[in-house]
């Protein structure tokens, strides 16, 4: 159990002090400053309601003012005292406690839509002069927490928007894409709730998922039920271990015994490239060509080495006639067939697929789909896991993420603040004074207090309580309209 007012940076606990004598109110805001991926000018909000049901509620209220004082306080001392030295300043803390609830007024656009690089996704400003102190301090956590499940969500997004691109160019099949993209991350994510806010982000853009506790999050923050909507599927998959078990010279009885027996219906993704991967697709496919056109559900082949576009596609450096020159599309066509869709594109025979989960980047997709588009394929014969690599490897300055403060009222006058340091190419300036975000996504500084409380940014938090309350479908909604 963590004490609320220790979720903080250390630098933090002393901004009570250094603030002007008479600050009565502090202003500030969320803003991805600036994209570090070309072609990315737009942010996706996405976990907001998470923050503020786990942290700014619960965590606050279970461990902090539904505690008494003394145990929360002594708690505050000994790890300040620690660290810091004494004395300990209290009585700020002691006040918050006395009042019950976070003085707090947090206003965003809508969760699940898109900003625009440099416009605040949310403000937030107390709302008793006595507090002004809490606007910054939950910095670190609301920082923590919003910067990940914002890149995530964008960069499924984005993802998203590539597939229906391609499958508008080449399929008739254009509902697939909401599967297209597999979230495979669970495993090379930095912890469990790291896993579960970038899983639920992939959700806001698809429904196929192998991580489980992301369905767990979207039910508990975001009112999702999958008894009655489809939260997130997968299908049966094996594993490398599977596969060895059955013993390397028995392959095709693996495959066999798993298609027949195991799955004798439904889909199933086997793993294939455990030894010879073009044995298995030149070999043993074919012996089971039978079977499979007559089982009823689809066989998906998963390779899982190599360069990924030669895998699919072929390799036009192969010698010719090859299986590497084929590549597995050509290959499985040449064995199940399939038919030419209304756009002139070679669809697979619906009893056979391929999912393809191995450093799958952005730009790595873009390229095969290209490549399949330039043979006369349909973008939708392939569905892609998105793994961690794709997922993790990014940070809060991929987006480059910043709370900062552009208003304060001191004695009763409000002053506009903002940071322009002279070292800098000008992505640290800050916006300044009150913000107004428009219509059009596009951000007004240093307006009056009217125009403020207008324009696209509404109230989701406000002293304690959760007052605006979205559900997956809202979000989902919110998400396609941003395309």
């Amino acid at each position: 159990m963590i004490n609320p007012m220790t979720l903080a940076d250390f630098y933090k606990i002393g901004h009570v002090n250094q603030y002007p004598e008479g600050t009565e109110y502090i202003y500030s805001n969320f803003t991805p400053r600036k994209s570090r991926i070309e072609g990315r000018d737009k942010v996706v909000l996405f976990g907001l309601q998470y923050f503020i049901k786990e942290y700014l509620i619960k965590q606050f209220n279970d461990n902090f003012f539904n505690l008494e004082k003394e145990e929360v306080l002594k708690k505050y001392t000994r790890r300040i005292g620690a660290s810091l030295g004494s004395p300990v300043k209290t009585d700020h803390i002691e006040k918050l406690h006395d009042l019950g609830y976070l003085p707090l007024h947090i206003k965003s656009i809508f969760e699940g839509s898109t900003g625009k690089m440099g416009v605040p996704l949310l403000t937030i400003v107390n709302t008793k002069p006595e507090f002004f102190w809490v606007t910054n301090f939950i910095e670190s956590v609301m920082s923590c927490v919003l910067w990940g499940c914002c890149t995530s969500a964008t960069t499924a997004f984005e993802f998203k928007n590539l597939f229906d691109k391609y499958a508008g160019l080449t399929s008739d099949a254009l509902d697939f894409t909401d599967f297209q993209g597999h979230d495979f991350s669970f495993r090379g994510t930095f912890g469990v709730e790291a896993a579960m806010m970038s899983g639920a982000a992939h959700l806001l853009s698809f429904k196929g998922t192998d991580t489980i506790p992301a369905i767990d999050f979207l039910e508990e923050y975001y009112n999702a039920d999958c008894e009655k909507e489809m939260v997130g599927v997968s299908v049966p998959a094996t594993e490398h271990s599977v596969m060895c078990a059955g013993g390397k010279f028995d392959e095709k009885q693996t495959f066999k015994r798993l298609i027949t027996e195991t799955y004798p219906s439904g889909i199933v993704s086997i793993v294939s490239d455990t030894w010879n991967y073009w044995e298995v697709l030149t070999r043993i496919l074919p012996e089971l060509k039978d079977i499979i056109l007559n089982r009823n559900g689809k066989i998906v082949i998963r390779p899982d080495s190599g360069d990924p576009e030669l895998i699919i596609c072929g390799d036009p450096n192969a010698q010719e006639g090859t299986p590497e020159n084929y590549g597995t599309i050509q290959l499985l066509y040449k064995v199940f067939g399939g038919k030419i869709n209304s756009k002139g594109y070679m669809e697979l025979n619906e009893k056979i697929g391929i999912i393809y989960g191995d450093s799958i980047t952005q730009e790595r997709a873009a390229s095969i789909l290209s490549n399949l588009k330039e043979q006369g394929v349909a973008s939708t014969n392939i569905v892609f896991g998105i793994g961690s690599f794709t997922y993790q490897y990014v940070t809060r300055d991929t987006f480059n993420f910043a709370v900062k403060s552009t208003n304060a009222v001191v004695k009763g006058k409000s002053i506009p603040i903002f940071k322009d340091p002279i070292t800098d190419s000008g992505m640290k300036k800050s916006a300044k004074g009150l913000l107004l975000v428009d219509g059009y996504g596009d951000l007004h500084n240093n307006v009056s207090e009217d125009l403020e409380k207008g324009g696209s940014l509404k109230t989701v938090f406000k002293d304690g309580e959760l007052i605006k309350d979205y559900s997956l479908t809202d979000l989902r909604d919110s998400i396609k309209r941003c395309k």
